[in-house]
């Protein structure tokens, strides 16, 4: 099953993220229940980092919330909100 993770860092947090930058990469590229098909930073109008997007595939729901839970930024308090629906791919599916 695949989904949408979309999750908004809190304004003022960037220092959170830049801290927490390097646990966040090696945390994403460990092996998992959870596989990321792709992902990213969301960037403000000014060009820096305020979120970030993730297209991934897992068993069910659960496993990703459990898996979000985490992600050394979750656990840093980087985000202010962060919405998970299901997600069908239908252009540019790898």
């Amino acid at each position: 099953m695949k989904f949408v993770l979309y999750a908004k860092d809190k304004v003022g947090a960037l220092p959170i993220r830049q801290a927490n930058r390097e646990a966040h990469l090696a945390f994403i590229n460990q092996p998992s229940t959870v596989r990321i098909l792709t992902a990213g930073p969301l960037l403000n109008p000014d060009g820096d980092m305020c979120g970030s997007m993730f297209i991934l595939e897992a068993p069910n729901e659960d496993t990703v919330r459990e898996w979000m839970k985490d992600d050394p930024y979750a656990k840093a308090g980087l985000f202010d909100s962060a919405e998970l629906h299901p997600f069908i791919w239908v252009v540019g599916a790898p």
